[in-house]
């Protein structure tokens, strides 16, 4: 079962979190989290979150971004971020989860989803092939001084 994160689902979704920060070797302050989840659970933000669970427990998380964009007059999704937990891989838990945003969207008038990963993840990019189409573009990055 897969549905849209709720306040009492904080501490599920901050092991998931941290699990998925962690396959990507990377950490972020504590200010950063709390921003995160505070911004996934505002009707007012443009960013989601949903947990994903077997037998009442936590399996996965998928969070994403409805933007603007100059290509279309509809919005446009960005699925930010997507972690199953490695014991439950494998057994169409990514997919099922890109396919409830992929629904969300849709429901919200967006006219394309679009995601990134790793060059490395070659096991999802498996799935990826098999669910959606490559863009050919790469991606170019600034770090920006924070302000």
């Amino acid at each position: 079962m897969i549905r849209t994160l709720q306040p009492d689902d904080h501490a599920a979704w901050t092991e998931l979190w941290k699990a998925y920060l962690a396959f990507y070797e990377t950490m972020l302050p504590q200010e950063v989290h709390a921003s995160t989840w505070s911004r996934l659970l505002d009707p007012k933000e443009p960013c989601w979150g949903a947990i994903a669970l077997q037998q009442d427990q936590p399996i996965g998380l998928v969070q994403w971004i409805y933007h603007r964009t100059n290509w279309s007059i509809a919005d446009t999704c960005y699925l930010q971020d997507l972690f199953v937990a490695p014991s439950m891989r494998g057994q169409g838990n990514a997919r099922q989860m890109i396919e409830y945003v992929a629904a969300a969207a849709s429901a919200q008038g967006c006219s394309r989803l679009y995601w990134l990963t790793h060059e490395t993840n070659t096991t999802a990019m498996a799935l990826y092939d098999r669910v959606a189409s490559r863009s050919g573009f790469i991606q170019y990055r600034i770090a920006l001084p924070a302000r």
